[in-house]
């Protein structure tokens, strides 16, 4: 194997353990917010990204980004919040062909109940993965980049 060939798999390896540890901790939150709120995680991201926003609301393409979610899943998941009174459709003011995705008091009370649920298990679950040799290295590059982040703002 060249240097060249070296690097491919290096980055295949990073990518790969990247993997694991995301699907290893989106477990985790799953169940916890399942069990304890009946969210799951995508409607709990939805929800968090609601609620930084000024006035709890964003455009359905930003909401798409925010959660990694095509067009149609995203509005087929905005279905299911609104239905569930979490959050609700309003046309934008400037732009009648723009619709805006705003989290509902009902909505923002359900985030406030579940994000200590999500921050505990996140909070284990990254603890746990420290603990397998294969993920350690990623989790305290996580735990560096976060104080970084702390230190910065």
């Amino acid at each position: 194997m060249g240097i060249k060939d070296d690097a491919v798999e290096v980055r295949a390896q990073g990518w790969r353990t990247l993997a694991a540890l995301h699907g290893r901790i989106e477990a985790e939150l799953e169940k916890a917010l399942q069990a304890e709120v009946n969210l799951s995680v995508v409607e709990y991201t939805v929800l968090e990204a609601l609620s930084r926003q000024d006035g709890w609301h964003m455009r359905m393409q930003q909401l798409a980004r925010a959660t990694a979610l095509s067009s149609s899943a995203t509005t087929r998941l905005v279905n299911r919040l609104e239905d569930r009174a979490l959050l609700r459709r309003v046309l934008c003011a400037d732009d009648r062909r723009g619709i805006y995705t705003e989290l509902t008091d009902a909505g923002d009370k359900l985030f406030r109940t579940a994000r200590p649920v999500h921050d505990e298990t996140l909070a284990a679950s990254l603890a746990d993965a420290e603990e397998v040799p294969e993920l350690e290295p990623l989790v305290r590059a996580l735990a560096a980049l976060s104080a970084e982040a702390s230190n910065a703002g």
